[in-house]
């Protein structure tokens, strides 16, 4: 539970430290203007103007020390209540205070808040005394444009953090560095796992072979366990016709999240940014009847939606991604059964992926709102009733969230809370009951009348790309050996004598459909042995003399400083178990 009252003097911490921010930058370029230094989730930050003047590392450097030198004289802080008038000529030489003053209304309070020789307008509130500032550290600059927007002039913005105690302080830098040791971005990079170029387009990543083969491996992972739940996969278009989102709802409701349409003869098409449509198509193909019913149909499906520059990242946040889509068309006597299922899958996917940090959210609509949700209330009770019941039955702890459902059926959402970052939606599970009546889908009941089936929604995994961030960031990146894209190296002590019983083993190994590589460079073994434990290798085999000579071999796992010596066929077997049982 968060303590307000610590949360609250965290905010007005570090606000007082931006201001003991602008303080040192005044004295070090006096010719310094300041538009606005908020308190942000990480923080806090100051937007400056320096002129042509470009702040480098170096610079937060001297900035810091100049804060720590203004800390340690302990100025008390003044608040004062100036006049409209009187703060225009007080900051006639800031035009970014100016502008601030200027469109203030008629009766706000102006205040100004002076510590030492230094005096900002703001509204506060702030500590007593820069003394309180101390424990302070500035993280970065970069740019930003006045107001946010790129048609005015690009300004300097210093980030930095704050706390009471330097043990707080020392704790928090160390989660960052942490935080930077897990980005997958920088995993991705070192791992050479995938790649982006400006040229093939901003938010396109490509995946690089070893990136591929952790994809390719969790596709064949989720794939496995949906075929035995009776999923039938299908493959369909990453377009489709303008039409097909008009009837689906789609281009009314989500048209600014999609890329432009394109004119192709006679017809208009766009990449989609969804699989439902397509799936509904699927289902219409063929008459069915209630004997059919539950459908599962299964997608790993490329969609793309238009997603601001500024919110790109890496491979977790894209403009194309594939999702582990699917859409179950159930009668419904048959939600409960079925959304069961799907919680008992992604249980079961979590457990055997060991993700432990996350939580059920269930999203119902708000029964007083005659206006966002299908009216239709014997079905809406229906379906919440089940959902409730379902998750009690497996004794699932969930939260909630009244008026968060879809305005056409609830859902099921799990949140997860990655070791970087903020929480957000992994899997999900989601009742539809108005895609159907829109394509006019039906089977024939038991009475002999047709009736329209209610959807699933489903996906475990969200999209793949997404995930695969996800789990790096879990990991940082010692993946599991199943979906390590590279499983064993072999070093051979010396070239001359022992590269051709490392070649056998390679053999061997991959016969067995082991990812195996020989490492025969010209170098040290203990620089080919770091090398391998930075590239994060499950197993690296070190092969001399006696293994040779006993056919055996000798490996380190990763992570390890002790040595094993296992017979090839027994170190064969482990591998195997190991691969078979997924084991993380």
């Amino acid at each position: 539970m968060i303590d307000i009252k610590k949360d609250e003097r965290l905010s007005i911490l570090n606000h007082s430290c931006a201001h003991l921010l602008a303080q040192a930058v005044k004295h070090l370029y006096p010719k310094a203007k300041f538009w606005v230094g908020p308190v942000i989730s990480e923080g806090f930050y100051y937007d400056i103007d320096l002129g042509d003047y470009t702040l480098t590392d170096d610079d937060l450097e001297k900035i810091a020390k100049e804060m720590k030198k203004i800390a340690k004289d302990g100025k008390r802080i003044y608040r004062e209540e100036i006049s409209k008038e009187e703060a225009l000529e007080k900051f006639k030489d800031d035009p970014y205070k100016i502008d601030i003053i200027n469109e203030l209304s008629e009766g706000d309070v102006i205040s100004c808040y002076t510590q030492g020789d230094f005096t900002d307008l703001c509204k506060g509130p702030h500590v007593d005394s820069v003394k309180e500032c101390k424990n302070f550290k500035l993280l970065k600059v970069s740019g930003a444009y006045y107001k946010g927007d790129s048609n005015n002039k690009m300004l300097q913005r210093i980030y930095g953090i704050c706390f009471d105690k330097k043990e707080d302080l020392d704790e928090h830098l160390a989660l960052l560095e942490d935080a930077k040791e897990r980005d997958h971005r920088k995993i991705g990079k070192e791992l050479e796992l995938f790649m982006t170029s400006d040229l093939v387009g901003k938010g396109l990543p490509m995946y690089l072979p070893n990136g591929y083969i952790i994809w390719e491996e969790l596709e064949n992972y989720i794939k496995e366990k949906e075929k035995k739940l009776g999923y039938q996969h299908v493959l369909t278009p990453p377009l489709g016709s303008v039409e097909l989102y008009k009837t689906s709802g789609h281009w009314d409701h989500y048209k600014d999240d999609m890329f432009p349409a394109m004119k192709i003869d006679d017809e208009e098409f766009v990449l989609r940014p969804m699989n439902c449509p397509h799936h509904m198509m699927i289902y219409s193909n063929e008459l069915h009847s209630y004997r059919d019913l539950p459908i599962r149909i299964g997608e790993i499906a490329r969609d793309c939606r238009y997603e601001a520059s500024g919110a790109l990242k890496g491979i977790e946040r894209t403009r194309s991604f594939c999702q582990n889509d699917a859409h179950l068309f159930v009668t419904p006597e048959q939600i409960k059964d079925e959304f069961g299922l799907v919680v008992n899958l992604i249980l079961d996917v979590y457990k055997e992926l060991n993700i432990k940090d996350y939580r059920f959210e269930l999203s119902l609509r708000d029964p007083d709102d005659k206006v966002k949700y299908f009216q239709d209330d014997e079905m809406w009770q229906h379906a919440e009733d089940t959902l409730r019941k379902v998750l009690t039955d497996l004794g699932i702890d969930y939260v909630e969230k009244i008026g968060e459902a879809a305005f056409y059926g609830p859902k099921l959402d799990v949140q997860v809370k990655p070791a970087v970052g903020n929480e957000y939606t992994l899997s999900t599970c989601q009742l539809d009951f108005c895609l159907p009546m829109k394509f006019d889908l039906s089977y024939i009941d038991r009475d002999g009348k047709k009736k329209t089936p209610v959807v699933l929604h489903r996906a475990v995994f969200g999209s793949l790309d997404r995930f695969i961030a996800y789990y790096l960031e879990e990991t940082k990146g010692v993946l599991p050996l199943w979906l390590a894209p590279l499983q064993v190296n072999i070093i051979p002590v010396n070239n001359e004598y022992h590269l051709d019983y490392a070649l056998e083993i390679k053999k061997v190994l991959a016969e067995k459909n082991i990812r195996v590589k020989v490492d025969d460079r010209d170098e040290k073994l203990s620089y080919k042995m770091r090398e391998s434990q930075k590239n994060k290798v499950p197993y690296t085999l070190i092969i001399g003399d006696k293994e040779k000579d006993g056919h055996s071999v000798s490996y380190r796992l990763f992570g390890h400083k002790e040595t094993e010596t296992l017979s090839l066929d027994d170190f064969i077997e482990k591998l195997e178990k190991q691969i078979k049982e997924r084991c993380v």
